[in-house]
């Protein structure tokens, strides 16, 4: 491997790293038991949270495939992951104004969706560019790398909030004790709302190597025409997937283990700070070890994608990922597997600790297996199109679990049994893989091209 390659492939790995904070401190471990604090109330939390990510996922879910398609058909991927870096910094920079007694819900949703959104595109235009990283036979290391480094970043990320900013709300100290860096004022909160410009901060940073190593080879002028274009070839690939099956059953597998794992992310945080009533710097150890073991699965997922493939590690981890689930329900202050516990008792944070480290292990590896096999099923010259196929599959369906988590948890009454829908998106995810292919619908690509148009 090259100089100018091992470069190119470092520089891409820095996407992962620069852009992880958002996942980890921002949907699941610091911000979202933040807001939970400032509601004062789990359910309301959960619903308010649910209806910022539902909006952002329609706003993906419509532009993602567009989007992909006109990248194919003419531009430059690195000029799109520029725009949409912008939109990441400024909707993560501003949740620095969500303060207690002044706290503005609805601009702090929006900000949130405008940095999701932007976190979003910019993914589906630095998958895109896997493929031209190495040989196929190197795409499932390279991708599991990837994926370790980008939660290593997240680690970091986590471990400076939880030591240096983010202070309890009952103390005004961090993790270790200390008062807020900087000055910081622990009345107002700022130490936890630093959150939001330490990610935009981050991603500033440490975006540089990516966009000083990386170039995109298949960067051209766009054409006259472009989106008329663009838009008849996403409307022609969406006519044709049918005769796709393997992609075709893909994409709606994705769409439904995917669903269900950002359903864990997403509210995990928040559940944890209902039903064991953590506080932020709580859940933050807990996102240690669940950031620990993914990093380490992606690593090990990725060698076992080169090996074996990328379809053998996707369902070992959607049965680890039901367990997790399944365990999940099984857990409150008051019982840990339907076995009563004395007042007190630390069993259930612990086992909370331990599915935590398993969600965090199978989910890394999950999503590193994910974006190779898309690769493997994507035709090769569209490839930007298929990430956004990808992008809008796991993004389709995106309000079915908040919905069914908030309509089971009215329903029941009890936040345990509210995330229990989980285990039924992931069978479906798992039933679907029945009809994919390891290698995809190559056959069918290539009797496509012979073809005349």
């Amino acid at each position: 491997m090259g100089g100018s390659t091992r470069k190119r492939i470092w520089g891409w790995f820095f996407f992962d790293w620069a852009s992880q904070p958002y996942n980890t401190l921002l949907i699941t471990f610091i911000f979202a038991p933040y807001v939970k604090e400032l509601l004062d109330d789990g359910s309301a939390a959960q619903t308010a949270w649910a209806a910022g990510i539902a909006v952002a996922g329609i706003v993906i879910a419509v532009l993602a495939p567009v989007l992909g398609a006109l990248a194919d058909t003419g531009g430059n991927r690195l000029r799109w992951i520029w725009g949409f870096s912008v939109l990441y910094v400024i909707g993560s920079a501003m949740l620095w104004h969500a303060r207690p007694g002044d706290f503005d819900l609805f601009a702090t949703l929006f900000f949130f969706a405008m940095g999701l959104v932007g976190m979003e595109f910019a993914t589906i235009f630095t998958n895109a560019m896997l493929p031209d990283l190495g040989p196929r036979e190197e795409i499932g290391r390279i991708s599991g790398n990837g994926w370790a480094f980008g939660y290593a970043g997240g680690f970091v990320a986590l471990v400076l909030m939880l030591l240096f900013f983010a202070e309890s709300g009952t103390t005004g100290t961090t993790f270790v004790g200390l008062a807020p860096a900087f000055g910081l004022d622990p009345e107002t909160r700022e130490g936890t709302r630093f959150v939001g410009p330490l990610t935009a901060l981050w991603y500033v940073v440490f975006m540089v190597p990516f966009f000083l190593w990386v170039r995109d080879p298949r960067a051209k002028p766009a054409p006259k025409g472009a989106v008329r274009k663009a838009l008849g070839e996403l409307r022609r690939t969406l006519a044709r997937l049918p005769e796709t099956p393997s992609l075709f059953a893909y994409l709606g597998s994705s769409m439904f283990y995917r669903d269900a794992l950002n359903g864990m992310y997403a509210f995990g945080g928040i559940y944890a700070a209902g039903v064991l009533e953590w506080s932020v710097v709580d859940t933050g150890i807990f996102g240690i070890l669940a950031i620990v073991s993914g990093a380490v699965f992606s690593w090990l997922g990725g060698r076992a994608d080169s090996r074996f493939g990328p379809k053998p590690v996707i369902v070992a981890c959607i049965l680890l990922l039901t367990l997790a689930a399944v365990s999940t329900v099984l857990v409150s202050r008051q019982s840990l597997f339907l076995v009563p516990l004395p007042e007190g008792s630390a069993l259930p944070d612990i086992a909370f600790y331990a599915i935590g480290a398993l969600i965090g292990a199978a989910g890394g590896a999950l999503q590193s297996a994910s974006r190779t096999m898309m690769v493997r099923q994507a035709r090769p010259d569209r490839m930007t199109e298929a990430f956004g196929l990808y992008a809008l599959a796991g993004k389709a369906t995106s309000f079915l679990a908040p919905t069914l988590i908030g309509i089971v948890t009215w329903v029941t009454g009890s936040q345990q049994m509210g995330v229990s829908p989980l285990i039924l998106l992931f069978a479906v995810g798992l039933g679907l893989l029945l009809w994919v292919k390891p290698d995809g619908d190559r056959a069918v690509w290539s009797e496509s091209q012979s073809s005349p148009r």
